[in-house]
């Protein structure tokens, strides 16, 4: 499987992705930090992609998506944005509206 493909399977089959700098408990950049926070803060699991470890992904994400920068958060297979559209989101309660909303739609369609 090449990279691309690799980045479309976990896209569609993890209902909330975070691509970031590090891992949850040790974000490496602050913007990082600054999203997954704002994610945990949601209350649900999710799955997430370091690219410091992880180059080829690192090198074709902004591809893929059509997005420069990390982190990126992805739900239900569509690219939501980074650090300032998700704190943004999480400020105004829409990031935990779609991060419920999306909960339940992947569980109800298992």
């Amino acid at each position: 499987m090449n990279v691309m493909e690799n980045i479309a399977e976990q896209v569609t089959n993890n209902t909330v992705i975070i691509y970031m700098k590090g891992s949850p408990t040790q974000p490496q950049c602050g913007f990082s930090a600054r999203t997954v926070q704002a994610l945990m803060d949601c209350g649900h699991e999710f799955a997430y992609v370091d690219v410091l470890s992880n180059p080829e992904i690192r090198a074709n994400l902004p591809k893929f998506g059509n997005w420069p920068t990390f982190p990126q958060l992805w739900v239900l297979g569509e690219l939501i944005g980074g650090c300032d559209i998700v704190s943004e989101m999480y400020e105004n309660g829409e990031l935990q509206t779609l991060i419920d909303d999306a909960i339940k739609e992947s569980a109800s369609a298992d």
